[in-house]
């Protein structure tokens, strides 16, 4: 394959009478055409960084993508920069598949420079570039199955052969910067191919055991309606079992924070897990465009920390898939979340699922969804009672009736410390 690109990029350089460079669409090299001018000036810092290091810099990949090079479709012109170390002009032909940008050939631009019906040539060239990288990212949708592998196997031998098989599959990508991005739920039939997603090395589909998808605009607040016509203050409709046979409600939290976060709801069954390849390690945009990009409207994503390698994929996939757990549970977390962002919740989403602590059991029950609401207003506010009664909208001394309640169906005294601990750990672990 990469001779058939050495081919077709000599060809250009031979139609147009000046050295080529082909470059995926993350100005990655491919192949470059032979230099043998006198012309020093030809190779400049740019080109020259290209060939030597296989990639150009996210400085010089910004300043000719701020040409529309990702949006056109015949050649571009490009000014130099000396400043930005490109000493020559450039003609940049954007190689793209059925409307889809996948790489770019750059040639050095000179006056005249190459005739319409030269750079018509050059594009029908570039074109059958196109048809190349789009077979290699076929296969590279296959990828599916060797990244599910690595994330399901458990440490130990069945996960190195998995590691190993994904790293032969990358090829060279392997060894570089990587995020992994958890979307759930979802919905979709399959895992979509990798290259509708910009920067994703493989996407597969894998079961998801979190919460459910967060309550349509205006859901939670139906309850609180009927309670002001009638219905018994705080009450919710009867809980189905969970999956430990108590309410639902006490291990699933997916109502906006508004309304406590403790309607249960239907539990998604799928998460689309992707493989994101990154160009430094400060720069997560990539993971997080994926992440926006295959996300339904009533999904999130959740981006783990990036990794260099393939060894960590476990411990990256279980950082994702706590990010996006967060961002269901607390909505201001998400709709996407990183997981250097969650705070407590990196250790909340650690804890095993088991159901809520037997002292604060009955507190997470449907009947005590305005009592479970407020004790953790209080616990957000560092048990200040005028803030905490003024963000409910509601007397203190209310307040301090509906906390006496709390302690007298949990056994817990809010003056202690460790029993606001273990309370305000509990109520947040709920919404997980």
């Amino acid at each position: 394959m990469k001779g058939d690109y050495q081919e077709l990029v000599d060809e250009i350089s031979a139609l147009l009478g000046t050295p080529a460079t082909l470059e995926n669409r993350d100005f990655g090299l491919i192949a470059f055409g032979a230099h043998d001018s006198d012309d020093d000036s030809a190779m400049d810092p740019v080109r020259t960084r290209s060939i030597l290091t296989r990639k150009s810099t996210p400085a010089v990949r910004a300043w000719f993508e701020g040409f529309g090079i990702t949006r056109a479709t015949g050649p571009v012109r490009i000014p130099a920069a000396p400043d930005a170390g490109v000493y020559r002009d450039r003609i940049c032909l954007p190689v793209r598949h059925r409307g889809v940008v996948l790489g770019y050939v750059w040639l050095l631009d000179a006056e005249p420079g190459p005739s319409r019906e030269r750079l018509t040539a050059a594009m029908d060239v570039a074109a059958r570039i196109g048809e190349l990288l789009a077979d290699e990212e076929r296969a590279g949708a296959d990828l599916s199955r060797e990244l599910r592998a690595v994330l399901t196997a458990e440490r130990g031998w069945q996960y190195d052969m998995a590691v190993a098989a994904l790293r032969t599959a990358l090829g060279p990508d392997a060894e570089g910067l990587h995020a992994l991005v958890c979307v759930a739920p979802w919905t979709g039939e399959d895992s979509p191919s990798p290259r509708t997603v910009p920067g994703a090395a493989a996407l597969c589909v894998l079961p998801w055991q979190g919460p459910a998808a967060p309550a349509p605009a205006g859901a939670a607040a139906a309850p609180r309606r009927r309670a002001e016509t009638g219905g018994p203050a705080g009450s919710r409709p009867p809980a189905p079992p969970g999956p430990g046979g108590g309410p639902a409600g006490a291990g699933h939290g997916t109502g906006p924070a508004s309304d406590g976060g403790y309607a249960p709801g239907p539990a998604p069954r799928r998460a689309l897990a992707a493989l994101v390849r990154l160009r430094s390690a400060d720069n997560l945009s990539p993971a997080a465009t994926a992440g926006e990009r295959l996300r339904g409207p009533a999904a999130v994503a959740g981006v783990a920390a990036p990794r260099r390698g393939l060894g960590e994929l476990d411990l990256g996939w279980r950082e994702a898939t706590a990010a996006a757990r967060a961002a269901h549970a607390q909505p201001r977390l998400g709709p996407l979340a990183h997981w250097s962002e969650l705070g407590p919740y990196r250790l909340l989403t650690a804890l095993p699922q088991g159901g809520p602590d037997p002292a604060v059991r009955a507190l997470l029950g449907p009947a005590h969804t305005e009592l479970a609401r407020t004790a953790e207003v209080f616990l957000d506010h560092a048990g200040q009672a005028g803030r905490t009664a003024a963000a409910l909208g509601i007397h203190r001394q209310t307040l301090y009736y509906r906390l006496s309640r709390v302690e007298q169906l949990t056994g817990l005294d809010l003056d202690a410390g460790e029993d606001r601990l273990l309370l305000h750990m509990a109520l947040k672990a709920a919404r997980l």
